[in-house]
């Protein structure tokens, strides 16, 4: 299954988890990403520990827990390619209105890309 229709078609609960360049590691609550081809997708991120971290490692881990009995899911192994600050360009693929999230609109907000470079499912070692 393409990774925009198992992320269409699935709920659950995502931690992506980061380190910066000295290995401290930071493990956050995501929403589902943004898949714009079968090897590149995005992030919404504020300037927050997350993205700090991305700045000096560019390395992150995805972790997408299923909605359902047992353990289903995909791990992510992504690489940061590129990040946006237009506004446009971010409101433009937004899946809710701004004013809807506990943050302050202040806050700068970032479009982060990244690289997916492996797959594996959320128990196991296959790929």
């Amino acid at each position: 299954m393409e990774l925009r229709d198992y992320f269409e078609n699935n709920e659950g609960t995502v931690i992506l988890a980061t380190a910066d360049n000295e290995g401290k590691v930071n493990v956050a609550i995501y929403a589902r990403p943004h898949v714009f081809d079968a090897k590149t997708l995005g992030f919404i991120m504020r300037g927050r520990l997350s993205h700090r971290n991305l700045q000096s490692n560019p390395r992150a881990a995805y972790m997408f827990i299923e909605k359902a009995k047992g353990y289903h899911g995909k791990r992510l192994y992504l690489q940061k390619i590129r990040e946006d600050t237009d506004p446009e360009v971010i409101e433009e693929i937004r899946r809710k209105p701004k004013r809807e999230y506990s943050y302050s609109n202040d806050e700068e907000t970032y479009l982060v890309y990244f690289m997916v470079e492996r797959v594996r499912p959320l128990v196991g070692d296959q790929e």
